[in-house]
C-alpha cells in the first residue's frame, strides 16, 4: 500500500498538467507535505469475510452487515447496485410513452397503473417523497396516464384525484415539462408551453446563452425536447381527456406569463424573450431552423456513444425518442431501439406492480460499499473488495466530454454515476471511487496507479474559480439563466456545492493534501461563506442539512482544519442539539421548502449515521449523543443485517424531484458502527 502510493507522489511530483484555474497557463500539482503520505492506521478488527461473531453486540452487528452486503454483491463482476426509486412520474411517463409510441403492452401499464393507485395519498393526489403532500405535476401525470390506461373519470378513485387537482390550481398549475408531454397528446394548448427554441444549439461554447452554460441533465433534456417541440406532435387519444381538470375552460385560458411589477428586472426580460420567442415559433425562418434540427439531432446521436441511453437519464433519453420518432426514425432505427431497452432495463417488477428506476447508481454504491466495508474492518486484499476495486477502475472515463470545454487536462478521466455514461463523469463519484480505490489492494499495481493519477488530476481541474466544485462541469454558474421559463424545475445549473466540495477535501485530505495547499485552502474559504447562521451546511445531493454537514465534516478534518475552531463546534453544537429522543436523527425532505424544518423528521438508518460519523469526525467519541445513536443503529438492525428505510434521503433537484436510494441504509450505519469502533480502539 504504501509503495503505491509513493509511486503515486512520485509521479505527481514530475507531472504538470493544463486546467483553468485562474487562467489558461499551466499549473503543477502543488506541493504534498514533507513528511509524505498521510496513511490513515488500518481498522481494530480486520479480516476476510467474517464468517463468526466476534464478542460484543457491537461486532455482532458489524459482522451481520457485512456478510448482508456480501450476499448482495454481483458475483460475476463484483459491483453494488441497490434499487434507485424516485416518485410515481416516471412510471405515469413510461404509460404515455407507450401511447406515443402507439406500442401499448396491457400487461406492463395494468402493472405500471396499479401502482399509480397504490401510491394515490388519503386526499386523491400523489406526492414526490414518501410522506410528503399532494404535489400538483405528480397528481396530473398520474390523473392522465390512468386515464389513458382505461380508467374512467367517474371512477371514485379518479373523482377524488380530481378534487385534489382542482384544489390545487387545476392542469395550468402543473410545470413546464409536464405541460410539453400533455401538449404532445392535445390535452393543453402549445400556446401554454414555454419556448425552447431549437435554435439555441447555434449559439456557440462560452456565449451567455449556450447549452453548455446549462448543467448536464439540462443539456440533455432540453436539446432532444427543443426537436419535439420544433415538430410539435399530436397523439391522438381524445383532445379532452383532461377538460375537467382545467379551472378556467380550455377555451378561456390566458397563456401569457405574468411579468412582476419591478419593471426592469431579468425575470422580465427573459418572459418577453419568452414572447418573442413564441411568436418566432409560429413563423421560423425556415433555413435556420432545418440547421438548427440538424445540428440538435447530431448533437443528440453523437452523445448516445457509450452511454446508457441519452445521459444516462430517465428524461434525456424518453425525450431523445419523443425526438426521433417526431424526425420520423423507423421502429428499428438502431438508435430508436437502443433508447427503448435503456427504457425496459430501469423497470423495477414487484408481484403485480412495476415502477422504473430514474437512472442507475452502481459506481456510487459500489464505492460506498467499499468504504464501508474496509471502514469496518475488511482488508483490501479480501477477494470480493479486489474483484469491486478492478470493476471501478473498468469504468474510469478514458474519452473528452462535454466537462472539456472549460477544464483543461492532458487525458481524461472521472467516474459517472451509471454503468454508462462517457462524456459525463463527475465530482462527486469520482472522489469516492479514488477513496474506494485507496482502501483496496490490487497486485496490478501500476493500472491501479496511472488511474489514481488521472484522477487525482482530474478533480483538482475540475475545482471552480470560487474554490469549491460542483458535480459535472466548471463555473457552472450564470444564475441569471434561472429566470428563463422553461427552468422552473430549479436545477438548470450546477454550481458549486457544500457537499460535493466536502467530498472532493475527504479524497485530497486523505492522500497528502493539507492547509497549506491553495486547492484546500480555496475551498475552506467557500465551505465558510457557504455555511448557515446556525453553523450548518446545505446539502444538494442528500438530505438535507444533516447530509450536507456531514460531508463538510469529513473534508475539513481530512485535511487537517482544526475541528475545535468556533465556526465547526457551532455545528456539532446544532446536530447534538436536533438527536431525536430515540436515539437517532431525521430530516423530512419539507426542509428543502423551509429552513425551519431542518433536522425535523423520523429517525432514518442512513441520516443517523450521516450525523454520527460528523460528530465522530469532530471528536465526539465517547459522548452521549454519539452513545445514544449508535444503540439506535445496534437496536434497529434486522437479523439478516440489514436496516429498514423507507423515507426519501436523497435529492435529484431541490423542491422538485427527490431520491430513495435502497441501500443508504444499509452501508451508511455500517460505515458509521466500524468508525465507532475503530475510534474507540484508538483512544
Amino acid at each position: 500500500m504504501r509503495n503505491f502510493f509513493l509511486g503515486i507522489f512520485q509521479r505527481l511530483e514530475t507531472n504538470i498538467f493544463k486546467f483553468n484555474g485562474n487562467g489558461n497557463g499551466k499549473h503543477a500539482i502543488p506541493e504534498l507535505p514533507q513528511h509524505g503520505l498521510r496513511l490513515e492506521s488500518a481498522p481494530g478488527k480486520e479480516g476476510l469475510h467474517p464468517e463468526l461473531p466476534a464478542n460484543t453486540p457491537l461486532d455482532v452487528a458489524i459482522c451481520r452487515a457485512q456478510q448482508y452486503l456480501f450476499r448482495q454483491q454481483n458475483k460475476s463482476d463484483g459491483h453494488w447496485v441497490g434499487i434507485l426509486e424516485a416518485d410515481t412520474t416516471i412510471t405515469s411517463d413510461y404509460i404515455m410513452l407507450m401511447h406515443f409510441l402507439g406500442k401499448v403492452d396491457q400487461n406492463k401499464q395494468r402493472m405500471a397503473a396499479s401502482l399509480l393507485r397504490d401510491y394515490q395519498l388519503p386526499d386523491g393526489g400523489w406526492n414526490i417523497y414518501y410522506g410528503g403532500s399532494s404535489e400538483i405535476s405528480a397528481s396530473v401525470k398520474a390523473y392522465f396516464a390512468l386515464k389513458l390506461a382505461g380508467y374512467s373519470a367517474n371512477e371514485p378513485f379518479m373523482q377524488k384525484a380530481k378534487k385534489c387537482i382542482l384544489g390545487m390550481g387545476g392542469v395550468m398549475k402543473s410545470n413546464c415539462f409536464t405541460k410539453i408531454y400533455l401538449a404532445m397528446f392535445g390535452q393543453v394548448d402549445w400556446q401554454a408551453v414555454p419556448a425552447v427554441p431549437a435554435e439555441m444549439i447555434l449559439f456557440p461554447p462560452g456565449f451567455y446563452f449556450s447549452i453548455y452554460e446549462m448543467s448536464y441533465w439540462s443539456r440533455c433534456i432540453v436539446v432532444p425536447l427543443s426537436i419535439a417541440i420544433a415538430k410539435k406532435p399530436h397523439i391522438s387519444v381524445g383532445d379532452d381527456l383532461l377538460k375537467e381538470l382545467y379551472v378556467v375552460p380550455r377555451e378561456k385560458v390566458v397563456y401569457r406569463i405574468k411579468r412582476d411589477q419591478s419593471g426592469l428586472s431579468w425575470h422580465n426580460f427573459f418572459i418577453d424573450a419568452d414572447s418573442i420567442f413564441r411568436r418566432y415559433e409560429q413563423h421560423p425562418v425556415k433555413f435556420i431552423r432545418r440547421i438548427a434540427l440538424r445540428k440538435a439531432e447530431k448533437w443528440m446521436l453523437d452523445h448516445l456513444d457509450k452511454s446508457g441511453g441519452l445521459g444516462a437519464i430517465w428524461p434525456a433519453i424518453i425525450n431523445s425518442i419523443f425526438a426521433m420518432k417526431c424526425l420520423g426514425y423507423p421502429d428499428d432505427h438502431p438508435a430508436l431501439v437502443s433508447q427503448l431497452k435503456e427504457v425496459e432495463d430501469l423497470i423495477v417488477y414487484e408481484k403485480d406492480k412495476l415502477y422504473l428506476q430514474p437512472c442507475v447508481s452502481p459506481v456510487w454504491d459500489t464505492a460506498w460499499t467499499i468504504i464501508a466495508l474496509h471502514e469496518s474492518g475488511v482488508l483490501g486484499i479480501d477477494p470480493a473488495v479486489q474483484k469491486a476495486g478492478r470493476w471501478l477502475i473498468s469504468k474510469e472515463v478514458r474519452s473528452f466530454g462535454d466537462w472539456a470545454l472549460k477544464c483543461k487536462v492532458n487525458e481524461p478521466s472521472g467516474w459517472y454515476f451509471q454503468y454508462a455514461n462517457e462524456f459525463y463523469p463527475d465530482t462527486d463519484d469520482s472522489a469516492a471511487v479514488l477513496m474506494a480505490l485507496q482502501r483496496v489492494l490490487l497486485p496490478e499495481t501500476a493500472r491501479k496507479e496511472e488511474a489514481f493519477l488521472r484522477g487525482l488530476q482530474w478533480i483538482l481541474a475540475m475545482q471552480c474559480d470560487d474554490g469549491g466544485w460542483g458535480a459535472f462541469d466548471r463555473n457552472n454558474n450564470k444564475s441569471i439563466l434561472n429566470h428563463i421559463p422553461f427552468a422552473d424545475f430549479n436545477a438548470l445549473l450546477d454550481p458549486s456545492t457544500s457537499d460535493v466540495t466536502g467530498r472532493c477535501l475527504d479524497f485530497l485530505g486523505r492522500i497528502g493534501f493539507g492547509k497549506t495547499t491553495r486547492h484546500i485552502q480555496r475551498a475552506i474559504e467557500f465551505l465558510q461563506k457557504e455555511q448557515e447562521k446556525d453553523g450548518t451546511w446545505f446539502g444538494r445531493w442528500g438530505a438535507n442539512y444533516i447530509y450536507g454537514t456531514w460531508s463538510v465534516f469529513s473534508g475539513l478534518a481530512a485535511v487537517g482544519e482544526d475541528m475545535n475552531k468556533p465556526y465547526i463546534r457551532k455545528a456539532v453544537e446544532w446536530l447534538k442539539g436536533v438527536q431525536n429522543s430515540d436515539g437517532g436523527w431525521g430530516e423530512t425532505i419539507k426542509s428543502y421548502d423551509d429552513p425551519f424544518l431542518k433536522a425535523i423528521g423520523k429517525s432514518t438508518p442512513s441520516q443517523t449515521a450521516w450525523a454520527l460519523l460528523a460528530l465522530m469526525t469532530a471528536g465526539e467519541i465517547k459522548s452521549d449523543t454519539v452513545e445514544r445513536g449508535i444503540k439506535f443503529l445496534l437496536t434497529r438492525q434486522k437479523e439478516d443485517g440489514s436496516w429498514d428505510e423507507i423515507e426519501f434521503t436523497a435529492t435529484g433537484f431541490p423542491k422538485v424531484f427527490y431520491l430513495r436510494y435502497h441501500m443508504y441504509c444499509n452501508y451508511f450505519p455500517l460505515m458509521a458502527l466500524g468508525r465507532y469502533r475503530n475510534s474507540l480502539q484508538n483512544i
